[in-house]
């Protein structure tokens, strides 16, 4: 576009050169003819009152959209400051009910914990009080199971014909003397049944009673003893019972109770939020409450004093324009024109010769003034150089470098807007790329914290069904253990009776032949009697005090073992029980486990692929982001040097415009009337 710019121009010098004398001659004296100064001050004045009137027609719309402002603003605000006050006055209550929700809920949840706490505490306590309360019974039904079947089989010898030291050697009869001292007697039972257990023992002159009123008291104490297990039974169930409703009971409260403390902690936060949210809310509207406040305070001062200064400038206005108007007035009278024309003659030929001369130094002069180095203000200045130039040719060469000018100007206003513009929406979409990308490299942080702590729970799950798994098979083999440790005491135990039982009937054979319970003949398949024994020393003296004593400490034996033989029932029945509630926990335990780890490995495997997924979206959003930052880099490259050396370039202009301006003026007669009466003050002289 230069270019061309720069050929048209010398296209047109050529042109000029080849212009005529006659022609200069006629533009001069049609520059003389349109250069008359009269016509263009009163053309001046004519648009100066133009634009007054035109300043005054804007200036009076803005006052009036102002004074509206006055009248209706002031309702507005006046609302706005009670909407406002409300506001506060709703705010304030809000944030004291809430602030009391926030504390009351607190409150409750505090008593919630403790409640479940003491809950808690007091299924442990029950439990603890159940399992002594089971060992103890245990060991009570033991005992009286153990003494209820000595009683019968006591009362069974008894009615059978067995005498008090006969009976003594039985193993009932060691259990009966115990019972005779430690179980609650009437004094003269005790007496009989001791006085029955001493016979043949010391002295037997004394009072031996009879075997009635001694199976009598046996039986008497046999329902004893039965009622006692009877009842001891019944509250043990009892027991069970009110135990097993307290643990439901108390199970129930801590669920609910716990559901209650997550619904009361979620509301706590809730209410936390809410309430911050409620005092940001009343600090923003107090502030725009001050603010409103002191607009309305200032708005009549302000709106008042508009009004007097609209009445000044409509004042000064009216008087500019009266001015103005009376000064056309009178450059336009009748009078005033024929005298210009007697005072102003036309010149001659040599004074327009003279004025062409003069207007082309003050052309040049003008073009001077322009930025230097243009040359296409160069090439208007040498054709105005030269001695055959024609006026018309310039001018319009002028107006057409003035129009190219302001269409530049006009192109790098556009394209200043342009790249201020791109800059800035590129700028921002930098920004909001490099904040989606921060966003994602923190989403992506979040989730790998995430899988590696869901990673560390599915491990320890893990390993704690292995240590269950360890704990399960440990037990196992306990209770394997403990129980050939039972079954074997148990074979051990009725072994030893047996062998005790046959000693004992061995003694009575010699001692007490009535008791001697001939075995099974253990050489009844043979058919041959063993042989008699051989004589020794002769007759023997029976022994029979001590033989008594050592049945008394063989029945004692026989009872230590039936003893053993119960608690040891008892103790493989309750460790087999045990055994079987922590196969059953564990169990549930390992499928809950194994259930949690399922889940977990599932949200574990859910959040990969949403990693993986955010991970591409980020390269993504950064491949993104270096595009536009390069594109940022290319319209900078393009556009940074407009930018920098836009005010220069436009003030360059704008000086290269209105040189141009001045040097058309010039030639189109600016200041030409003072040209002319110089010369006609010369002419008379």
């Amino acid at each position: 576009m230069a270019i061309l710019r720069s050929l048209v121009l010398v296209a047109a010098l050529f042109c000029l050169g080849e212009v005529s004398a006659k022609e200069s001659q006629g533009l001069a004296g049609k520059v003389q003819l349109a250069a008359n100064p009269i016509r263009r001050v009163v053309t001046m004045l004519q648009n100066m009152q133009k634009k007054v009137e035109a300043e005054g027609e804007k200036e009076e719309e803005l006052f009036n959209k102002f004074m509206c402002y006055c009248k209706n603003g002031k309702g507005a605000l006046e609302s706005s400051i009670e909407q406002a006050k409300q506001t506060n006055e709703q705010l304030i209550s809000s944030i004291k009910e809430t602030d009391a929700s926030l504390k009351q809920m607190k409150a409750d949840l505090k008593s919630a914990q403790s409640d479940r706490a003491e809950a808690k505490a007091a299924v442990a306590k029950a439990t603890a009080l159940r399992g002594k309360e089971a060992s103890a019974f245990a060991t009570e039904s033991g005992e009286l199971k153990t003494n209820i079947a000595a009683t019968k089989k006591a009362t069974t010898a008894i009615e059978s014909g067995m005498g008090g030291s006969a009976f003594l050697q039985t193993s009932s009869g060691s259990v009966l003397k115990q019972l005779s001292v430690t179980m609650e007697l009437s004094s003269m039972d005790r007496e009989m049944l001791t006085a029955f257990l001493t016979q043949g023992q010391g002295d037997s002159s004394g009072y031996a009673p009879a075997s009635g009123q001694i199976t009598g008291i046996l039986k008497q104490m046999s329902d004893t003893m039965e009622a006692n297990l009877a009842t001891a039974t019944s509250e043990e169930s009892a027991s069970i019972k009110d135990f097993d409703a307290l643990v439901a009971a108390k199970t129930k409260q801590i669920n609910a109770l716990g559901q209650e403390i997550e619904s009361k902690t979620s509301r706590i936060g809730e209410l936390g939020i809410q309430l911050v949210t409620q005092k940001e809310d009343l600090d923003d509207t107090s502030k725009s409450l001050m603010e409103d406040e002191a607009f309305l305070k200032d708005l009549a001062k302000n709106c008042k004093t508009k009004e007097a200064e609209w009445a000044t400038r409509c004042k000064i206005r009216a008087e500019e324009v009266l001015a103005i108007a009376d000064t056309i007035k009178i450059l336009n009278d009748d009078d005033a024109l024929e005298l210009f024309k007697k005072t102003m003659p036309a010149p001659s030929l040599m004074q327009l010769k003279t004025s062409a001369r003069s207007m082309k130094q003050k052309a040049l002069v003008a073009l001077q003034q322009a930025t230097q180095g243009d040359f296409r203000i160069n090439l208007i200045s040498l054709a105005l150089k030269g001695k055959k130039v024609s006026f018309d040719k310039v001018l319009k060469m002028i107006d057409d470098m003035t129009t190219l000018l302001k269409k530049e100007q006009v192109d790098d206003n556009d394209k200043k807007e342009y790249c201020e513009t791109l800059i800035d929406k590129t700028e921002d979409s930098v920004k909001q790329l490099e904040l989606e990308v921060s966003d994602l490299g923190k989403a992506m942080a979040d989730y790998k914290e995430s899988i590696a702590t869901l990673g560390e729970e599915i491990s320890a799950l893990e390993a704690g069904i292995k240590a269950l798994d360890k704990q399960v098979a440990e037990a196992t083999e306990e209770r394997k253990e403990e129980h050939e440790e039972n079954v074997a005491t148990l074979t051990n135990d009725n072994a030893a009776k047996e062998i005790i039982g046959f000693a004992k009937n061995r003694l009575n054979k010699f001692y007490n032949p009535k008791l001697y319970k001939p075995p099974a003949e253990a050489f009844a398949q043979n058919g041959v009697a063993p042989p008699p024994p051989p004589e020794t020393f002769g007759a023997y003296a029976k022994k029979g005090g001590e033989s008594g004593g050592v049945v008394n400490m063989l029945d004692n034996m026989i009872a230590d073992l039936d003893k053993e033989i119960t608690e040891t029932e008892v103790e493989e029945k309750e460790n087999q029980s045990e055994y079987e509630t922590l196969i059953s926990d564990s169990a549930s335990k390992r499928a809950g486990d194994s259930k949690s780890i399922e889940d977990k490995e599932s949200a574990k495997a859910d959040m990969e692929a949403t990693l993986i997924k955010t991970g591409e979206e980020k390269n993504s959003k950064t491949k993104e982001a270096m595009n536009t930052h390069q594109f940022l880099a290319d319209v900078h490259a393009d556009c940074d040097w407009l930018l920098t050396n836009f005010e220069s370039r436009k003030q360059a202009r704008a000086g290269e415009i209105d040189a141009l301006a001045k040097g058309k003026a010039v030639l189109s007669g600016a200041d030409f009337s003072l040209l002319q009466s110089a010369a006609v003050h010369r002419h008379g002289l």
